[in-house]
C-alpha cells in the first residue's frame, strides 16, 4: 500500500483561484499526496520564512524567488517560470465603469470614487501606494480609502465598503458578484510575474518537484489562462 505524504507549499493569493480549479486534476493523478497550502502575500511569505517557517515548495514573485536562491533557501535547479499578472480595477456589476484608459482618466476616477479598497501587505497594494504618491493624490485618495491587511479587496465591494477595487486581476476574480473595469493604462500599467522552486530543506523534495512539472503541464496553462493569468515561456 502506498504510504500518504502532505505536501507543504507557501503561495500567493494571485493563482490561488486557478489552483482551486486544479486540485481536483492533481488529486487525480496523485491521490496519495495531499497539498497542504498556506496562501498569503509575498511580503508576508518571506517575513514568515526569515522567521524561520518553511515547507516544501514555495510559489512567490520573481524578485522574491531570486532573493530565496541567493539566500540559499530555495534550489537554484528547482525554479520554474509560472505565470503573469496584471493589476486591474473592478465594481460591482451595474455600477459606473469610470474611463481608466489613461492615466489622467484613472487620476480623475480614483479622485471622485466614493472609497478605494486595495490591500496594504499585498503586492498590488504595495505598488498602488506608489502609484497613489505618483500621481500626487495619495493623501486625498486614502481619506476615503478602505484598506485590509491582505486578502481579496473585491469582498469589499460586495460588501458595500468601496465602489472600487485594486489588485490583480486574477484575484478580483476570485470574489463571485463583481465585473473587472480593465487593467491599469499606460504609463501606470503593473505586471507581476511569478516563479516558484523547491526548499532546500525540503522534507518532500521528490513530491515538489512533481508539483513544479504539474504547474507547468497544458491543462494548468488552460486554467491559469482562463483564471485571468498569462502563461511565463
Amino acid at each position: 500500500m502506498t504510504e500518504k505524504t502532505t505536501l507543504r507549499v507557501f503561495s500567493v493569493l494571485a493563482i490561488r483561484a486557478a489552483v482551486d480549479r486544479l486540485l481536483p486534476l492533481w488529486q487525480q493523478q496523485y491521490p496519495d499526496i495531499t497539498l497542504d497550502i498556506a496562501w498569503g502575500p509575498t511580503v508576508v511569505i518571506e517575513k514568515n520564512i526569515a522567521a524561520g517557517q518553511r515547507a516544501d515548495a514555495v510559489i512567490v514573485t520573481v524578485d522574491a524567488l531570486d532573493r530565496l536562491i541567493a539566500a540559499g533557501e530555495v534550489r537554484a535547479a528547482s525554479r520554474i517560470e509560472l505565470v503573469d499578472s496584471q493589476i486591474g480595477l473592478a465594481a460591482l456589476p451595474g455600477a459606473p465603469h469610470p474611463d481608466i484608459s489613461s492615466v489622467a482618466a484613472l487620476k480623475e476616477a480614483l479622485l471622485k470614487a466614493r472609497s478605494v479598497g486595495y490591500s496594504l501587505a499585498g503586492a498590488s497594494g504595495i505598488y498602488f501606494q506608489q502609484l497613489l504618491a505618483n500621481l500626487g493624490i495619495a493623501d486625498e485618495v486614502n481619506r476615503r480609502a478602505t484598506t485590509i491587511p491582505e486578502g481579496f479587496t473585491a469582498r469589499l465591494l460586495v460588501e458595500g465598503q468601496a465602489d472600487i477595487a485594486v489588485q490583480q486581476i486574477s484575484e478580483l476574480l476570485t470574489v463571485e458578484g463583481i465585473e473587472i473595469i480593465g487593467p491599469l493604462p499606460p504609463g501606470a500599467e503593473k505586471t507581476l510575474s511569478f516563479s516558484a522552486g523547491v526548499f532546500r530543506e525540503a522534507e518532500q523534495p521528490e513530491d515538489a518537484a512533481l508539483l513544479l512539472a504539474f504547474l507547468r503541464s497544458a491543462e494548468a496553462r488552460r486554467i491559469f489562462e482562463a483564471s485571468g493569468l498569462s502563461w511565463r515561456e
